[in-house]
């Protein structure tokens, strides 16, 4: 005879906990990882980046070479495909293909995607189709410059790379000469003397930092005028970060004592037509674009110019 065995009824909260867990896991949506990878030291991988990278189906890389060492270094070997500035449009629908079978990551070849490198397209194209995106935070050259120059942090304004063309560079520099907070600029190494000059010109004896090869075996970090590093730097090697102090201001925030805001402006306002009048600009153009920039008058600027004329005689 057989025996028989009476079962307890499995309480009703206890039974809806099991149904949702096991909704949720076949409801989980893919997801997006944007992982922040070393700038120089392997060792400042996060762990969690370090177990994301081992975790997903497929890392998007800038450059699989590079990424390649990295896992290697942590003994991992996730699939991996090309993703940068040159082949995106191409590669985003097998991308996002993958993302569909299973999670992602997303990296660059040092510091966070989509500052001042590829992936911002992938993340909004990503977060559109209704994956799941999350960031995983990582190293950053800019933070790490700013830190290192001693100038305040509080605020910064990022200007990325410079335009490769003089004309442009100047441009971009004269209109962010009159910021209050620091300026933070990358560089490429056969570029940096080219832009010290130009920095020369617009900011003159105003303090930097230039950061070279950070957190590196080399690391270098060169305090002084933008002079100063163009004789300090000859052949400089290595990814640059330049760090430009703000234009000084009174503690409070608020711009000091009227003389010497106008003695600042004066100072300005002859480096900016000075370095005009060296790049041949005509004078007509030269007052236009400083009255435009700085929002002076014309006549201001143009006897600027014409007492800039007589002490270069």
């Amino acid at each position: 005879m057989g025996v028989l065995i009476r079962q307890e009824p499995v309480p009703y909260n206890e039974r809806r906990a099991v149904i949702l867990d096991i909704s949720k896991r076949e409801q989980t949506v893919p997801t997006l990882y944007i992982v922040g990878t070393p700038i120089g030291n392997l060792e400042d991988l996060t762990p969690r980046a370090a177990r994301i990278l081992a975790e997903v189906s497929l890392v998007a890389a800038e450059d699989t070479r590079v990424t390649r060492r990295l896992l290697s270094h942590l003994g991992i070997r996730p699939r991996t495909t090309s993703f940068h500035q040159h082949n995106w449009r191409e590669k985003m629908d097998r991308v996002l293909a993958e993302l569909a079978e299973g999670d992602v990551a997303l990296v660059t070849d040092a510091g966070m995607p989509g500052i001042s490198d590829p992936g911002s397209e992938l993340v909004v194209a990503a977060a559109q189709a209704g994956f799941k995106v999350e960031v995983v935070p990582g190293p950053s050259a800019v933070t790490a410059a700013l830190a290192l120059s001693g100038f305040s942090g509080d605020a910064f304004m990022f200007l990325g790379f410079l335009p490769r063309r003089k004309k442009d560079r100047l441009a971009a520099l004269r209109e962010a000469s009159t910021s209050a907070v620091p300026l933070v600029v990358f560089e490429a190494p056969h570029r940096l003397r080219a832009t010290l000059a130009d920095l020369d010109t617009v900011f003159g004896g105003r303090p930097l930092a230039v950061c070279r090869e950070l957190t590196k075996l080399y690391e270098e970090v060169f305090r002084g005028d933008a002079a100063q590093a163009l004789d300090h730097f000859d052949s400089p090697r290595g990814e640059v970060v330049v760090v430009i102090q703000g234009r000084l201001v009174a503690e409070s925030g608020q711009p000091g004592p009227a003389a010497e805001d106008e003695a600042a402006t004066e100072l300005d306002l002859h480096r900016m037509l000075s370095g005009l009048k060296k790049d041949g600009v005509r004078a007509k153009d030269a007052v236009a674009a400083v009255a435009e920039t700085t929002g002076l008058a014309k006549n201001r600027v143009y006897q600027a110019w014409v007492e800039l004329s007589r002490e270069s005689r």
